[in-house]
């Protein structure tokens, strides 16, 4: 490894860009369920993937090097990557770029499943089944530096967990679930199976930004400015927070971990602070994070002093959004913040190695 600080540096939310090979691995009666790619009559450059007949999550545009170097200066922001390393079609050079971006690890989770992808219960088994193989695959050839977390069928709670159990065996550190999944709420005991079992597994819980709510997703659906999916998938994330501090879920599963991804670290103190006030008892804890094992993944542009005095040290990571073009990603995001000013040196190597590595048990 490249890391030239004595410790391993994890990327805390990286991605892989889904293609029509990410279907290869539906067997049998599943591969009546492979999404089929069309391009969108909105936008040329966005592909969505459909299945019978309905749109079920974007595929990335593919941008020219013109483009990208064009959004890159628009934005400041680094974006740029292979296409042929984001979708991992070529596993070795995906490695080599985390060296040349001084990454040991990264944490790999999905493009697609930020929204329903299946109404039916068969096929969403089948979808998180190709795709939780894929990875798979992926960990082997990848020299265990490509970690992931796995997509389940939450419709379907005891295929849900023979799949968590399979991620497991295979390199995934973490299973991914989004803060509304259709009409449940991630606090609600009907999950509570998948929380012993990934407490049983070492596993942490990922709540990345998404949302399986059609009734919310509509009602959130920009019309009339340009704030993207900041309602749509950013709002719920810190709902789910908020809400786990508030229930018995962390006491229930008193060992389970979670991550809150790609959500930036910027609203931590607003919520711990209605933590707090809400709670209506003067022994309610003063760093809900640290007493939750609540994980937060930054963005190089997060106020880190103002983060960190609510947050505490040891429950900040970063990630770079490797892959994707939207307002989150920052290819270099580890080296950006390594140069911050404002963060100590010992605070830095907590954020960009002992915390994730807390996190996902790597």
């Amino acid at each position: 490894m490249i890391d030239t600080q004595g410790y391993k540096i994890i990327d805390a939310d990286a991605h892989v860009v889904e293609t029509e090979d990410s279907w290869n691995y539906l067997e049998g009666s599943e591969k009546k369920f492979k999404p089929q790619l069309f391009q969108s009559d909105e936008n040329p450059n966005t592909k969505l993937w459909v299945l019978d007949g309905k749109p079920i999550g974007f595929r990335n545009s593919t941008l020219t090097e013109m483009e990208l170097k064009a959004l890159q200066k628009e934005t400041g922001r680094s974006l740029e990557t292979s296409r042929n390393a984001r979708e991992l079609r070529d596993v070795e050079l995906r490695l080599q770029h985390m060296d040349k971006l001084g990454i040991d690890v990264q944490i790999l989770f999905n493009t697609m499943w930020i929204a329903r992808v299946a109404d039916k219960p068969e096929a969403e088994i089948a979808l998180c089944a190709s795709w939780n193989r894929w990875m798979a695959e992926t960990w082997k050839k990848g020299k265990n530096r490509l970690r992931w977390s796995c997509v389940v069928p939450a419709m379907t709670m005891s295929e849900a967990l023979q799949q968590i159990r399979f991620a497991r065996e295979n390199g995934a550190v973490a299973v991914s679930l989004r803060p509304f999944e259709n009409d449940k709420h991630l606090v609600e005991p009907y999950f509570y199976p998948i929380y012993e079992e990934a407490s049983r597994l070492n596993m942490a819980i990922a709540i990345h930004i998404a949302n399986a709510s059609p009734q919310l997703m509509e009602q959130f659906k920009p019309r009339y400015d340009r704030m993207g999916g900041f309602a749509q998938f950013r709002i719920p994330t810190v709902i789910t927070c908020l809400s786990l501090m508030m229930s018995d879920v962390p006491a229930t599963f008193s060992k389970l971990r979670w991550g809150f991804v790609e959500a930036s670290a910027q609203w931590i103190p607003w919520v711990v602070k209605e933590a707090i006030r809400r709670s209506g008892t003067k022994d309610y804890p003063r760093n809900p994070c640290e007493e939750f094992r609540i994980y937060i993944t930054a963005q190089t542009d997060d106020d880190f002093p103002y983060v960190l005095k609510y947050a505490g040290e040891d429950n900040i990571v970063i990630g770079t959004d490797y892959g994707h073009t939207d307002a989150p990603s920052e290819v270099d995001a580890i080296e950006v913040f390594r140069g911050n000013h404002e963060v100590s040196d010992a605070v830095k190597k907590k954020i960009l190695a002992g915390n994730p590595c807390a996190l996902y048990a790597v």
